[in-house]
């Protein structure tokens, strides 16, 4: 008697991603195999069914009645990962069919029902792994997908580490890689966060010795660079959705670096001149802009100096 369960369980097996294991996909793969709850696993047969005889027969055999407006989901967030995952063929009768016909049937793929057969039995394991072998994990390849398009960011020492990709870290390897090298020549990256896993690059021994709060992290602009030789500190807000360097952020900064005696310089960095225009109203004087697509300029927001540190306000004479 096939339950649920064990239809996610075969999921599971079969490399399917955690998305691909829940209720509705395991009734989609039931309702493929044309197995009911009074039939066996050995008996799963490939009809060609559309996504509205899948729900027919959810509600007919198996007593799970979806709504007509889910029919959408089940294509999208089911049949197509089984198609990816290579346990189902679609259009198999006609595979000229438009892709959004009404007729687009699917059939459950052959090497997938020998795996359903084969559950329960004394070789169940040895079939899996033949089709693991012949098409993978979905779930992996996912994974390695998600890992191709990491952004890598090329280190001082050569080591490259990557970065979650989105315009906002894309901005920041630029700020590392390109203003770095122009307008701070041997400084060390101390900080450059990341919007996925929050932390790449934290130096605390360095940060510590400059007298930076380590355990602010969350409180530090995106980006920190030291230029040693003249102890400049560079302090840089990539923009890209939000986050300049604000007189409100400006203060923010300057209370937590109280104690640090460095030479502060705040850099706002935008990908295009058509976001610096966006957030131009907001940046705070006596601070510095870099527009990517212009890589060898900066702009300068008024003050007795050009790239160099003020005294905190707090100590000006």
């Amino acid at each position: 008697m096939p339950t649920i369960q064990e239809a996610a369980e075969i999921l599971k097996s079969l490399g399917l991603p955690k998305p691909q294991q829940n209720e509705r996909s395991a009734l989609t793969l039931l309702a493929l195999a044309n197995l009911g709850p009074d039939a066996e696993w050995k008996a799963a047969s490939r009809p060609l069914l559309r996504t509205v005889d899948i729900m027919e027969f959810m509600r007919e055999r198996h007593g799970k009645a979806y709504a007509p407006n889910s029919r959408e989901t089940i294509r999208r967030q089911t049949l197509q990962q089984f198609e990816q995952a290579r346990l189902v063929d679609r259009n198999p009768d006609d595979p000229n069919r438009p892709t959004n016909s009404g007729n687009t049937v699917y059939r459950l793929a052959k090497d997938a029902a020998a795996v359903l057969r084969a559950y329960r039995s004394a070789h169940y394991d040895r079939v899996v792994l033949g089709f693991m072998k012949r098409f993978g994990s979905l779930q992996e390849a996912y994974l390695r997908r998600r890992e191709d398009t990491k952004i890598p960011l090329k280190m001082a020492d050569g080591s490259t580490i990557f970065l979650s990709p989105g315009s906002h870290n894309q901005l920041q390897v630029a700020v590392v890689e390109e203003f770095g090298p122009r307008f701070a020549p041997g400084a060390n990256l101390l900080y450059v966060g990341d919007t996925a896993s929050k932390q790449v690059v934290f130096d605390a021994r360095e940060l510590s010795k400059l007298s930076i709060p380590v355990t602010e992290h969350d409180k530090l602009p995106d980006i920190i660079l030291y230029w040693a030789e003249r102890q400049w500190l560079f302090l840089v807000e990539a923009v890209t959705t939000h986050g300049p360097v604000s007189p409100k952020r400006h203060r923010e900064i300057e209370a937590m670096l109280k104690d640090c005696r460095a030479g502060r310089i705040y850099v706002t960095a935008f990908l295009n001149s058509k976001t610096f225009r966006k957030y131009a109203g907001d940046i705070a004087w006596e601070t510095e802009v870099w527009i990517a697509e212009t890589p060898d300029h900066m702009i300068h927001f008024n003050g007795p100096k050009f790239l160099g540190p003020y005294k905190p306000q707090s100590v000006r004479k």
